[in-house]
């Protein structure tokens, strides 16, 4: 039976709108909402539809698209793009949908969004789970440069020479890039529509991206180049559970930091997937997620 969904728009700092889409109806008071912080920055929500199916517990899970990029407001406007913007747009979005209290779901950046968030102390939030997450662009960037290592030399060195000349536009890069991706990114052969459309609305308004990250996942030249929290977890009380995978670029020794870092954590890692293994082992995925949810609530 197909899950019932509704879409709409919220209204944000008097200008701007949010899209959101709310999967399922909620059957029981005990099943606390999803509310899922999609990756980037500047990606959408498409690629995380496949959680949706969380909903068919009686759960509601509900998807939103970040300002500046998928079905929500494009602002022209790279001043605009920082932590307390979308911070501000994620407060606005509980108000306007009543979401008093909830667990909070962040991957890759998402997850980097709801660390500061539960760093703000907000209420009604009982558990926070962070997929393929980090606390450091440092640390990120340090592995990332030990995963490029692995790679074919020559794709070293396309990577190498573009970054060096400043020329990442270049098609040479990309296919590169695609190279680490499909080994640290997600391994599914083909990938899943849900990301491909992501990664094609991406491509299709890069601002925020470029802005806040950079030209690819494993080089980092905008505003979050020096972002780093990792002496501020241990603020963090909130239940929380760590999600990652075995060939993740957010890598085993991030997310080990991570659970070691967050007294109140759990960490599972997914030996067959990398940053999306919410799409390489589905089920488990789900499994994993869902009875962590119904531990916290029956606590």
């Amino acid at each position: 039976m197909a899950i019932p969904t509704l879409e709409g728009f919220t209204p944000f700092n008097n200008n701007y709108r949010t899209w959101y889409r709310i999967a399922g109806q909620r059957q029981d008071q005990h099943l606390l909402p999803l509310l899922c912080l999609h990756g980037g920055p500047g990606m959408t929500h498409d690629y995380l539809t496949p959680l949706e199916e969380l909903a068919e517990s009686g759960r509601q899970v509900i998807l939103y698209d970040q300002l500046g990029s998928g079905n929500s407001d494009h602002p022209q406007d790279p001043s605009l793009w920082s932590i307390p913007l979308f911070i501000e747009q994620l407060n606005a979005l509980r108000d306007a949908l009543g979401l008093n209290q909830l667990h909070l779901y962040g991957q890759s950046w998402g997850g980097f969004l709801a660390q500061e968030y539960m760093l703000t102390r907000p209420s009604g939030v009982s558990s926070l789970i962070l997929s393929n997450s980090a606390a450091s662009t440092a640390r990120w960037i340090a592995e990332a440069n030990r995963l490029r290592g692995e790679l074919p030399e020559e794709i070293q060195q396309v990577l190498n020479k573009h970054e060096a000349d400043g020329s990442t536009d270049n098609r040479d890069y990309l296919f590169a890039t695609e190279v680490y991706y499909r080994h640290h990114l997600c391994r599914l052969d083909p990938w899943p529509e849900c990301l491909n459309r992501t990664l094609e609305k991406l491509s299709q308004a890069p601002e925020v991206y470029n802005s806040m990250w950079g030209p690819s996942e494993f080089y980092c030249t905008g505003s979050l180049k020096d972002w780093n929290i990792e002496d501020r977890l241990s603020e963090i009380n909130t239940p929380t559970l760590i999600l990652s995978g075995r060939h993740d670029e957010s890598t085993p020794s991030i997310n080990q930091g991570l659970h070691d870092s967050l007294k109140n954590s759990e960490w599972v890692l997914l030996e067959e997937s990398s940053h999306t293994p919410h799409l390489e082992e589905h089920a488990k995925y789900l499994q994993v997620l869902s009875d962590f949810l119904q531990r916290v609530e029956a606590a």
